[in-house]
C-alpha cells in the first residue's frame, strides 16, 4: 500500500518535519506498518503558491485493513494532529492520502488508485525513490516515468535524505 504524506503547516511542533514525523510514528497504532519511506521533499502550495510550502514525502505500508478502513485509519491519525477539513487545498497540518490499495481499483465512494496522484511530481517523485518500477494500475505506468512527466508541482524536490 502506498500512502502520500504532507502538510504546510506545522501545528504545534517545531517544524512541518517533526509533525510528519510524529504522524508516521503512530502508524502501528492504526493496523499500518511503515516497510519503506521517501526522503521529505517541498513544493510551493498549489494551487494558490501564495500560502506556506508544502512538505511532502511517500510510505510504503503493510496492512491487514480493507481500503475503507486503511481509509478511516488515515483520516483519524489526520484528526489526531490538528486536520481540520474545510476549505480545499487550504493550508494543513497533515494530509494523508491512499495513494494505492495493492492493484486494487475502486471507483465509488473510495477511489483508488488516488484519481491524482501521477499527476503529482510532489507525489510521483518520493514514489520514484522508493520504487521506480511501480507500475500505476490503471495509467499502466511506472513511478519514474510519472514522476518525470507530471504537470503539477514541478518545482518539487528533494530536501533530506530517508
Amino acid at each position: 500500500m502506498i500512502v502520500a504524506l504532507g502538510g504546510n503547516l506545522p501545528g504545534p511542533y517545531t517544524s512541518r518535519e517533526r509533525l510528519l514525523e510524529a504522524a508516521l510514528e503512530t502508524f502501528p497504532e492504526f493496523g499500518l506498518e511503515v516497510t519503506a519511506r521517501s526522503s521529505w521533499w517541498t513544493s510551493a502550495a498549489w494551487p494558490d503558491p501564495t500560502g506556506p510550502d508544502y512538505l511532502n514525502g511517500v510510505a510504503i505500508v503493510a496492512t491487514d485493513l480493507s481500503p475503507v478502513r486503511t481509509l478511516a485509519a488515515l483520516h483519524a491519525i489526520e484528526a489526531r494532529f490538528g486536520r481540520a477539513r474545510g476549505e480545499a487545498n487550504a493550508p494543513r497540518t497533515l494530509d494523508l492520502d491512499l495513494i494505492a490499495h495493492g492493484r486494487t481499483v475502486l471507483n465509488g465512494a473510495l477511489v483508488t488508485p488516488h484519481p491524482r496522484a501521477h499527476e503529482r511530481l510532489f507525489v510521483m517523485g518520493p514514489l520514484a525513490e522508493l520504487a521506480p518500477a511501480w507500475v500505476h494500475p490503471v495509467v499502466g505506468d511506472t513511478a519514474l516515468r510519472l514522476a518525470a512527466s507530471a504537470p503539477i508541482g514541478r518545482d518539487a524536490r528533494s530536501i533530506t535524505k530517508a
